[in-house]
């Protein structure tokens, strides 16, 4: 099966970037300034992002109709916030409560609503909604501005956009046609996700040239990925998936206990009523620079095995490799672990995540 292309696949080219295999789409790695120097711009200026492979489930109809099948159908409660705003939430599994996506719902209008699943993850929510939503993904472009000067680099192309708040949702145009922009992101930092139509063709591209021209570095997924890493935001197929559930994740906040029924409340109910989750994700930091790798096990100066880790790389603001691990409740903060590294011991010791904190102005 070939790949999926992004509607900025040239511009990623022109650029020299390293493309590889992301959930099905053909996505930037990198570009020629490499990983550290794109995740460095993010932290401490603004990178752009094209998160184009994310879907995009439209939902439209009656407002009360599709309010209440969204209300069903995912974990976070819709009423905690209302049109104009977006939420973070989960798709469980019925069975066990199981993350079978993390999602952010764009709230666009009382009609309808942008739910916005992982690259490869799109078919189950359309099934999970019975039909109800339409797949709009290559209808349009997302290009992710995120860092301290997100919206400074972005008030130089559209101050309408720039001006969204923190998890809005904001219509504005650009060369005249109507696009979207939330004030969303995946690194940890302020910034803006805006979704720019395909159609008149080019001006999705356009949008992205004017953004690398205003000053964002054009970052890949490899940065993409250890931002979010140093932030302790959670990845769908490490820290979330099958058998992991939004307690064991830590991620209890996301779960609308106030709401009458959603898939999964069932099965989370019998977890929070045994005692709560047998483990939880926590954070771990290397003695060194080599960072944990996924699947090692975590082990205590005892030798008792505490868990594994879930995702681990290098940390360009702290110099050090970190991680992300399911060990058990009551894991104190600044315990001595061992972590086994393709057969090379590395020590670490164990923290609470975020690994790193924005600078607040």
């Amino acid at each position: 099966m070939s790949l999926r292309r992004s509607p900025l696949h040239s511009e990623h080219e022109a650029l020299g970037a390293k493309l590889v295999d992301f959930g099905g789409w053909e996505m930037p790695l990198a570009y020629r300034s490499g990983t550290i120097a794109e995740h460095l711009a993010c932290r401490h200026a603004a990178a752009a992002f094209d998160v184009s492979h994310l879907g995009t489930v439209r939902v439209t109809g009656d407002p009360a109709t599709i309010f209440e099948l969204l209300q069903r159908t995912l974990s976070n409660d819709l009423r905690k916030v209302g049109p104009g705003r977006a939420q973070y939430t989960h798709l469980l599994d019925p069975s066990d409560a199981s993350v079978l996506d993390d999602i952010i719902v764009w709230w666009v209008a009382a009609d309808r609503f942008d739910v916005m699943p992982n690259a490869s993850n799109t078919e189950r929510v359309l099934a999970a909604l019975d039909g109800a939503g339409a797949d709009v993904t290559a209808r349009r472009a997302v290009v992710a501005v995120q860092g301290p000067a997100a919206r400074e680099t972005v008030t130089r192309v559209s101050p309408g956009a720039a001006a969204v708040e923190r998890f809005h949702v904001t219509e504005f145009e650009f060369r005249g046609v109507a696009c979207l922009a939330a004030g969303t992101g995946y690194t940890g930092e302020d910034g803006l996700e805006c979704a720019i139509p395909t159609e008149p063709d080019g001006v999705a591209a356009e949008f992205w040239r004017a953004v690398v021209d205003a000053g964002a570095a054009p970052a890949g997924l490899g940065a993409r990925d250890t931002l979010r890493l140093e932030a302790g935001l959670p990845l769908h197929g490490h820290e979330l998936g099958p058998g992991i559930t939004p307690l064991q994740a830590g991620l209890g906040w996301v779960v609308g206990w106030d709401k009458e029924d959603f898939r999964g409340r069932e099965a989370l109910e019998r977890e929070r009523s045994s005692g709560g989750p047998h483990r939880l994700l926590g954070g771990l930091v290397a003695d060194s620079r080599r960072p944990p790798r996924a699947e090692s096990p975590i082990v205590d100066e005892s030798g008792t095995t505490l868990g594994e880790v879930t995702s681990g790389n290098f940390s360009p603001v702290l110099e050090r490799g970190i991680a992300l691990g399911f060990m058990p409740p009551g894991t104190r903060e600044g315990t001595r672990v061992r972590i086994d590294v393709r057969g090379t011991e590395l020590g670490a010791t164990t923290t609470r995540p975020p690994f790193h904190r924005p600078r607040t102005p």
